[in-house]
């Protein structure tokens, strides 16, 4: 297995592990996730539902807009129907589910969603939940999947192009984590990046993003045109 220069293993997928269709099973939690997103979050406004699922049934949850938190919030439920295949040494990550938020001027709507521009946020949310199923693999902190190999913008009106996984700023640490009877989910946000950040990241580890996410005030909202937090500028020709 190759390694990034930090030291983290890197992953390589190019066919799925499953050739056959194979239709949802598991344990689905559709209903503890959906309590647990209005007792953190709000009220949930409509749950966008798949017509056609393969290995598991993944929804998204959409909470609107409020004075509290002045954003849209999608929220899947259905990726811990089942858990991931995690290597032996890792504990507590065998269920995760993702959100990612929007900024309130989005257009969020099934008809908005025809244009790419607006949809790729929610493709990325299901593609990634069904990502671990169907590649029999695991998706944790620190996780990065790009937009192809060469990574591509994943819009015509953005530079951003690849996933990583984090813990949520804005919901705080009482939103992470969902215990149940049998199993412990973890919640984890997308906070798309561009090509240097990724770099930054193989080669000094995720924790490396920080102080520029910090600096330029980077968090769950998404900003499709916000700096650059790994790129630095030449000053007469040096760096």
């Amino acid at each position: 297995m190759d390694t990034s220069e930090s030291g983290a293993p890197i992953y390589r997928y190019e066919k799925p592990e499953r050739y056959e269709f194979e239709v949802p099973s598991g344990d689905p939690s559709i209903e503890e996730i959906s309590n647990h997103i209005e007792e953190h979050i709000g009220e949930i406004h409509m749950v966008f539902h798949e017509i056609i699922s393969e290995l598991v049934h993944i929804d998204v949850h959409w909470v609107k807009p409020s004075e509290k938190r002045p954003y849209h919030t999608l929220i899947t439920s259905g990726m811990s129907d089942k858990a991931m295949n995690t290597p032996d040494d890792v504990e507590h990550c065998d269920y995760a589910e993702l959100s990612i938020c929007l900024p309130k001027d989005w257009s969020v709507s099934d008809e908005d969603f025809e244009k790419e521009e607006n949809y790729w946020p929610v493709r990325w949310l299901k593609y990634l939940a069904r990502f671990p199923h169907k590649y029999n693999t695991w998706l944790s902190y620190g996780h990065t999947i790009p937009n192809g190999d060469p990574a591509e913008p994943f819009a015509e009106n953005t530079k951003l192009n690849t996933m990583v996984l984090l813990p949520s700023v804005v919901f705080g640490e009482e939103f992470q984590t969902l215990s149940l009877k049998n199993k412990t989910i973890n919640f984890y946000t997308l906070v798309p990046l561009y090509t240097e950040e990724v770099n930054l990241k193989m080669k000094k580890g995720v924790e490396a993003l920080f102080d520029g996410f910090d600096k330029h005030q980077v968090n769950d909202i998404l900003n499709i045109q916000r700096p650059n937090t790994a790129f630095r500028k030449k000053l007469f020709g040096l760096f």
